[in-house]
């Protein structure tokens, strides 16, 4: 049994989506094969998006990364609370757990991560 100390570390799944609008994204074909199942991804408010007051991008990397690739947007009407976390400052991250393209789509299955 893992002590407190330990369990503390894992950070905890508040939810497990799609990536929205990846079809969106001219870049992905070049950029999809450097994608990699486990990698950490990072949410990113976009309080003045004029279609979603609760809009959520998500990124690979730092937008001030040159290496940052814009992946697409949490699904409208389940980011309401990682965005209101977002805006409180809570540290929360993303993890990609699947990818596959469907036709022209790339499906991405992520979990956003709450961290103590």
């Amino acid at each position: 049994m893992p002590d407190a100390a330990s369990s503390s570390a894992e950070p905890l799944v508040l939810l497990e989506c799609l990536v929205a609008g990846t079809s969106h994204r001219d870049n992905l074909v070049q950029y999809e094969p450097g994608l990699t199942v486990g990698q950490p991804l990072l949410l990113s408010r976009e309080p003045a998006n004029k279609y979603d007051d609760w809009a959520v991008q998500v990124h690979t990397a730092p937008a001030t990364d040159p290496a940052n690739v814009w992946l697409g947007y949490l699904p409208e009407g389940r980011n309401e609370t990682v965005a209101r976390l977002l805006d409180a400052g809570k540290n929360l991250t993303a993890r990609l757990n699947h990818k596959s393209w469907e036709s022209d789509w790339l499906h991405l299955d992520i979990e956003v991560l709450l961290h103590e």
